[in-house]
């Protein structure tokens, strides 16, 4: 039995609820289907992110504390590498825009690191993560290309949490 070379596996262009509950791994990187949307996934992932994270804080703040959050973002990277790397593998597409899991693990990280941030705080912070999240001005275009696999599709987007956070703390001081 031999191996499919990955030019041998078909690109799924648009892919369906069928495929993404096919797989645990397809339903997390494709972020609870908000990755299905034929309009602008990884916002609609960013999004998702964004009301997890102030639906879990305000609901449950005892298990959502800024400690916990580390766990779950730590935790959630390192699962979503796995995730991003075998949905991007069925998928014909290593960093397919239908895998949204690593917008919603780099936004979580930076709304907690800019906790507890009022509505508008948080609205800028979307619209500035969003900006390098699209954009990949350099360095995030450098990592975006150079990592690849699961890894490099969690990654860029750590970098571009960071140059929001890098935003945010020179707007602050400035």
């Amino acid at each position: 039995m031999t191996t499919p070379t990955p030019h041998s596996i078909p690109v799924i262009r648009t892919p369906s609820a069928r495929f993404m509950l096919s797989h645990p791994a397809h339903i997390l990187a494709q972020g609870f289907g908000s990755g299905l949307s034929r309009m602008m996934p990884g916002t609609s992932g960013t999004l998702l992110g964004w009301l997890m994270f102030a639906v879990f804080t305000q609901r449950w703040p005892e298990f959502f504390t800024p400690i916990h959050w580390v766990w779950i973002i730590g935790i959630g990277f390192i699962v979503g590498v796995w995730a991003c790397h075998i949905t991007g593998k069925n998928l014909g597409a290593p960093d397919h825009g239908s895998m949204v899991w690593d917008e919603i693990i780099a936004f979580w990280l930076v709304l907690l690191l800019l906790m507890p941030g009022s509505i508008t705080t948080q609205c800028w912070a979307f619209l500035v993560f969003r900006f390098f999240d699209m954009v990949k001005p350099p360095p995030i275009r450098y990592f975006d290309q150079r990592f690849k696999g699961g890894f490099g599709v969690m990654f860029d987007d750590i970098v571009a949490a960071f140059f929001t956070l890098l935003t945010f703390s020179l707007w602050r001081h400035l």
